[in-house]
């Protein structure tokens, strides 16, 4: 079975959303150095996983279509977003979210890394303590008469 390369993949591809997608994966490479880069066909992603023990866990993916990329993230109910710039809760995804970019537009690193690393983390974390995260996050106390 041939594997096919991000490049081959991103080579479907307008180029200027080619080039986006391969500035998110340099984000992510360097980022989380130790992450395992590969290409999904079946979900139309490069997709990043985490080694963990004999394992991998998928934590991040990078989504390119006509007109804009995605950078998602498995477990995004659950990071810390304080910026608010992770989309997705709209559409009733179950854990993902993700940010979109379009061909040109600027990717602003003081965002976007702080972001990656708390995808790395919250994937590391237990489903009890990534489901604790998600509900305290959804939670707001009611205020009291």
């Amino acid at each position: 079975m041939d594997v096919l390369t991000p490049e081959a993949f991103l080579a479907a591809y307008p180029p200027e959303i080619g080039e986006a997608a391969d500035r998110l994966r340099a984000h992510v490479r360097g980022t989380v150095p130790n992450s395992v880069e590969r290409v999904r066909p079946g979900w139309r992603v490069i997709g990043y996983d985490l080694p963990v023990s004999r394992r991998t866990v998928y934590f991040a993916y990078v989504a390119p279509e006509a007109v804009h990329v995605h950078l998602g993230f498995e477990h995004g109910t659950s990071m810390s977003d304080p910026g608010r710039l992770l989309e997705g809760a709209h559409l009733g995804l179950r854990r993902v979210r993700y940010l979109t970019f379009t061909a040109g537009q600027e990717i602003l690193e003081s965002a976007l890394i702080p972001l990656i690393r708390e995808a790395a983390r919250v994937t590391m974390l237990t489903r009890q303590e990534r489901s604790a995260l998600a509900f305290d996050r959804e939670w707001t106390p009611q205020a009291r008469p």
